[in-house]
């Protein structure tokens, strides 16, 4: 168990909370996406606040077609800059979340379009 005082939830409430699976999570902590902040003595996986809000980044990625890989390392880099101490160079970090930004950007826009010729499509058949 961890030594903090932070309330640590277990798998069944995270699922609960994320609206993901449970399988779902256990094979994010496998494919190196997010490992849980800690476990019981029993080996059960414990989660903080921030590993619930860095599985809803990665839930909301999902749509947006980022792998799994690439979730992990968008979790690395905003889990860097979570912990980073006052004054660290934090500069490449950064760099690399501005760069999702702009994939997720490109991303939400070519669905947009798929979306608007999916309301056309509809118009069509409705006006049949």
């Amino acid at each position: 168990m961890t030594m903090s005082n932070e309330y640590l939830m277990h798998i069944g409430e995270v699922a609960e909370r994320t609206g993901l699976s449970v399988k779902t999570i256990r094979d994010y902590d496998a494919a190196e996406v997010l490992h849980p902040s800690g476990r019981t003595d029993g080996g059960f996986r414990l989660y903080s606040e921030d590993d619930v809000a860095r599985l809803l980044m990665v839930r909301r990625m999902k749509p947006l077609g980022f792998s799994l890989g690439e979730a992990g390392i968008l979790v690395d880099a905003v889990k860097m800059l979570d912990e980073a101490q006052p004054g660290a160079d934090v500069t490449a970090v950064r760099s690399r979340i501005a760069a999702f930004i702009q994939d997720a950007e490109t991303r939400r826009n070519r669905l947009d379009e798929q979306l608007h010729m999916v309301d056309e499509f509809l118009h069509e058949l409705r006006a049949h």
